[in-house]
């Protein structure tokens, strides 16, 4: 379970310094420069693609815009959204906690990128996975199938260890793109077997308390449960709140390589600004050298292969919409599947987060989510360049 701190609960006013990096609005940045960010987020709310919205542009170390926007919960009562809503940040967690958490094992020098995954964990040798690489798990070129079979009752960790270990590629492996749950759920036993620490554990310790993240966790405490979003509801109709949504790593119980994190803006802006600091090579936070970050955030998918990802990070696939039309290609970043979603474009040294629980009270928005990242990405980046 996570901690958190009351200091930066901020409901209106401007946030003013996050990780120890200066986040006031800078004097060269009209606020003005947004109102087509915020009317796209207004409408949003007003078709019911989204109950509400937080929204957090950063640009050269500090946040120069911010809007918060509609309802934290429509049901059972409707709440309104805050600043420090606590959301399920979904898939986000592959990028920002599992893949960091392993290289930093690769940095000490435990692990090659292209040794294969059953070196260290024997289990997974087999079915045609001999050969895959730690790799081909972070780039999801692995071949494996997206998620685990969930048609069938099961529950608990090792379950979910027994059927990951005997999964069987559905492409050969190295050839294809298919994005896969699968392959970080079992990145994220790598950390555990390198640490010999569950994972939640050593990303509190050696990703969330490095970056002063104090708002963020897996297994949220029920003492949090009133700022927290709302997703939808599970198969016997129990409102998930604080409860994680991925059907997979609720079933595994709340912690996994591939979901479970729960964070604010405060954290997660605080995040990328130390990620493009560190990658920039300037001082901060972030628990990563700068040449592993610029490493992990540049290709290393196949060369020959149309989808282009990163270490975690996704730069040039269908996935990128959170791009927008003016980013450049280069600049990279992640989605969850509950509506959230970071791209940071180090080129501009910018960042565009946007937090939406979209699946609440039903998860029936899935394509407007995908355009209105296109279009806020789009309508900050012009806003950024015009200044």
């Amino acid at each position: 379970m996570y901690r958190r701190t009351l200091l930066n609960r901020l409901q209106g006013t401007l946030l003013c310094s996050f990780s120890g990096l200066a986040a006031c609005a800078t004097p060269s940045i009209r606020i003005s420069s947004f109102m087509a960010v915020d009317r796209l987020v207004d409408e949003a709310i007003a078709r019911k693609d989204i109950p509400g919205a937080v929204v957090a542009i950063g640009h050269e170390g500090k946040i120069v815009h911010r809007f918060v926007a509609g309802h934290r919960a429509i049901e059972p009562n409707v709440e309104p959204m805050t600043w420090d809503t606590h959301f399920d940040m979904a898939s986000l967690t592959k990028a920002t906690i599992t893949a960091p958490a392993l290289m930093q094992f690769w940095e000490k020098g435990l692990f090659q990128l292209d040794d294969p995954v059953a070196r260290y964990l024997p289990a997974f040798g087999c079915r045609g996975k001999e050969a895959i690489t730690i790799r081909q798990l972070l780039t999801h070129f692995s071949g494996l199938p997206p998620d685990l079979d969930l048609s069938t009752p099961w529950n608990g960790k090792e379950s979910a260890i027994q059927r990951a270990m005997t999964s069987t590629p559905t492409q050969t492996p190295g050839t294809r793109f298919v994005y896969s749950d699968i392959n970080y759920i079992v990145l994220g036993l790598l950390v555990e077997a390198f640490s010999n620490q569950s994972l939640d554990g050593y990303a509190q310790e050696h990703i969330l308390t490095p970056l002063g993240m104090s708002q963020s966790g897996f297994m949220p405490s029920p003492t949090l449960r009133a700022l927290i979003a709302p997703t939808q509801y599970d198969e016997h109709h129990v409102p998930l709140r604080g409860v994680v949504h991925d059907p997979t790593a609720r079933r595994m119980g709340g912690v996994a390589g591939h979901a479970g994190l729960f964070s604010t803006a405060d954290d997660m802006t605080g995040y990328a600004a130390n990620l493009l600091a560190r990658r920039a090579n300037r001082p901060s936070l972030y628990p990563l050298r700068s040449d592993t970050v610029r490493l992990m955030t540049s290709p290393q998918s196949p060369v020959d292969s149309r989808d282009v990802r990163g270490l975690g990070w996704d730069i040039a696939t269908h996935y990128s919409t959170p791009r927008g039309d003016v980013f450049p290609i280069g600049s990279f970043g992640h989605t969850g599947y509950t509506g959230t979603s970071l791209w940071m474009d180090p080129t501009s040294d910018s960042f565009v987060l946007i937090l939406t629980n979209r699946v609440h009270p039903l998860d029936i928005h899935g394509k407007a989510i995908v355009q209105l990242r296109r279009d806020i990405a789009t309508a900050a980046a012009r806003a950024l360049l015009s200044t």
